[in-house]
């Protein structure tokens, strides 16, 4: 009996000692996964969530759009533009005088000047600005943590397609150029991979095509890895060294100063033109104001959105030297090294004409006088005509103006 006993103990102190065991192990292994596999992401979780912080700003109140975004509403003279030495401890400025020449836009087609949050009918109060708030899974699309809100480094513009950038626009060059204002048919063309975008827009432009670089860019684009969605969406851009290290989109830098308590940089924009459909477009404006020299930009008919402070640039500055007008595509050939199906405009092109092909029209410029302008030497041209084209024209309803666009991947387009 005490031997059955002392051999039953026996047993149940191996089984014992073999659980320390496997737990010691278990502990131990856990131990390496964290030094080893989970240090590096633990780092990035904390990078993240600093970035968040000094993003997201406290708020006055949050407004849930429709399409899942959320709208703070921050006190303008907290918003993350005031984080750059030069603005710290100062307030937005009031409205600069706005070009002669400047008039409200006839209806001739319908405004698309709503966005998706402010639907409901809800609005910031007086004194603070609507900002998109940045998400914990809008940075990790991103390629990098230090990238996130900014263009690709290769990213150039119409003499260089490098880095798969494909592009049809209109543009005007060899002047001084103070501004520049144009209606963007807005659509919500399809794009292949979150990497890729498809954009509208104006870019404003000083300095070379090399490392200096100057760009103010305003319109309306579609970037899934950007915004987690396929809406196009209302946004800016800036940058003087070439998108190197300076520059961001929207608010996500400390640069653009937003004084607009209506309008949400990087929110969708509704409705859109349809196929032999409803034509809708925005109006926008950006123009520098000669007392103070900033940009100012100008969304549909008369809503100041805010200004880029003149000391963010070095040529612009001064004024611009280009102003370039239409439609941008990022093709990385991700589908076995075939040319993208992303759309450019409304995925047709430019021969389809109004309601089919997307538009930019009442094209013009700001000159040295601070008066709009009929472009003068006005150029139009594509990257890949076979995947996307443009064709101009001028008439006494739409001044300049020029179709655009295309499917990408076709028979003509490989």
């Amino acid at each position: 009996m005490a031997s059955a006993a002392s051999s039953a103990v026996l047993a149940i102190l191996l089984l014992f000692l073999a659980g320390c065991a496997a737990g010691v192990a278990a502990a131990a292994a856990a131990a390496n996964e964290t030094t080893f596999r989970p240090g590096k992401e633990l780092r990035r979780y904390r990078r993240v969530q600093a970035l968040l912080r000094r993003l997201n700003k406290p708020s006055l109140r949050t407004i849930q759009s429709p399409d899942g975004d959320l709208i703070d509403c921050v006190a303008a003279h907290l918003q993350l533009a005031f984080d750059h030495p030069r603005l710290r401890g100062q307030r937005p400025l009031d409205p600069p005088e706005r070009p002669r020449g400047h008039r409200r836009r006839s209806n001739d087609t319908a405004d698309a000047g709503v966005q998706l949050w402010a639907a409901s009918g809800e609005s910031c109060p007086e004194g603070s600005v609507p900002v998109r708030r940045t998400t914990e899974a809008d940075v990790l699309r991103a390629s990098s943590v230090r990238r996130f809100g900014r263009a690709p480094t290769e990213r150039v513009r119409r003499d260089s397609v490098s880095g798969g950038h494909e592009h049809a626009v209109g543009y005007v060059a060899g002047d001084e150029y103070y501004g520049a204002k144009a209606s963007i048919n807005v659509w919500a063309p399809k794009v292949s991979t979150p990497s890729e975008f498809s954009l509208s827009q104006i870019w404003v432009i000083a300095g070379s095509f090399g490392n200096d670089l100057n760009t103010i860019e305003a319109g309306w684009q579609v970037s899934p890895q950007l915004y987690g969605d396929n809406s196009p969406r209302f946004f800016t851009y800036w940058t003087t060294d070439a998108y190197q290290m300076t520059g961001c989109y929207n608010l996500l830098c400390s640069g653009f100063v937003q004084t607009n308590s209506k309008i949400a940089m990087g929110a969708a924009i509704s409705p859109t033109s349809g196929y032999k459909g409803g034509q809708f477009d925005i109006s926008l404006l950006v123009w520098k104001d000669p007392n103070h020299g900033n940009w100012w930009l100008e969304f549909g008919s008369g809503e100041l959105v805010g200004y880029w402070p003149s000391f963010l640039f070095s040529h612009l500055a001064s004024h611009a030297s280009m102003v370039q007008f239409g439609g941008e595509v990022v093709n990385t050939r991700a589908d076995g090294g075939a040319h993208t199906a992303t759309q450019m405009g409304s995925g047709h092109f430019a021969g389809e004409g109004f309601g089919k092909a997307s538009y930019f029209r009442n094209l013009e410029v700001v000159d040295w006088d601070n008066s709009l302008v009929p472009l003068t030497g006005f150029h139009v041209t594509a990257d890949h005509p076979n995947c996307y084209d443009i064709q101009g024209g001028v008439n006494t309803v739409w001044g300049n103006y020029f179709y655009y666009g295309g499917p990408g991947k076709n028979v003509r387009c490989t």
